[in-house]
């Protein structure tokens, strides 16, 4: 029997790690294991486990932060090729972009939105207007990322979560840019828009986002 060569189990491991993450186990935004950790859920050593952790972050899914660890930020090469992309994209052009995608997302999770996506729904939203909409309130900014993607995951289209998941990184920049410049946290039309999604109304879902984005987009003067 042939040895296995070191290069064939560091790419089974990066292939371990990747399926953690695209069962979501590891979800966007969280932290993965440690060093120490993943060479015990691997059984490989931590040369290996570096090499792989490293192979993900050029890929994109994976982002080291100095001090803090290594954040998952994409669930495929592909979203992670898109964030790079989107990574400096100006502010209106991502509400412009998210107009489009919220709005239909907003409509097809009002028609396929289950018990889950509600419950979840209405924790988010709780969790979303509870907290001080000012800059620098990571909770609020973060629990309102969280409710948007949550509408997205209620559409039941794996092609719009993944591509939403891309901009996520570059969505709460937008957030976090906006909070410096306006206290408004928009409580009202978001409480329309997830009451819309709970009711099933497509329509009144769609107009909700639609509403709320524009608004958005009008505090940018045209270029």
């Amino acid at each position: 029997m042939q040895p296995v060569r070191r290069t064939s189990l560091i790419a089974q491991v990066t292939e371990q790690l990747r399926a953690e993450i695209r069962s979501g186990r590891w979800p966007i935004g969280s932290r993965i294991p440690t060093e120490p950790e993943l060479t015990e859920l691997t059984g490989t050593g931590r040369n290996t486990v570096r090499e792989a952790v490293q192979a993900l972050v050029h890929a994109g899914m994976l982002e080291r932060r100095q001090g803090s660890g290594t954040y998952v930020v994409a669930a495929s090469e592909v979203g992670g090729t898109l964030g790079k992309y989107f990574a400096d994209a100006e502010e209106r052009d991502v509400l412009e972009l998210r107009l489009a995608l919220d709005t239909n997302a907003a409509a097809l999770a009002a028609r396929r939105r289950d018990d889950t996506d509600i419950a979840t729904l209405r924790r988010l939203l709780a969790e979303r207007n509870e907290n001080k909409w000012d800059e620098g309130n990571h909770a609020a900014i973060a629990a309102d990322v969280e409710l948007h993607r949550a509408i997205v995951v209620a559409s039941h289209n794996a092609v719009y979560v993944e591509f939403y998941d891309s901009l996520l990184p570059i969505i709460e920049q937008v957030i976090r840019a906006r909070t410096s410049k306006s206290d408004d946290s928009y409580d009202a039309e978001h409480i329309e828009l997830v009451q819309a999604v709970i009711d099933g109304n497509p329509d009144a879902a769609a107009q909700a986002a639609r509403c709320f984005l524009a608004a958005l987009i009008a505090e940018y003067p045209d270029r």
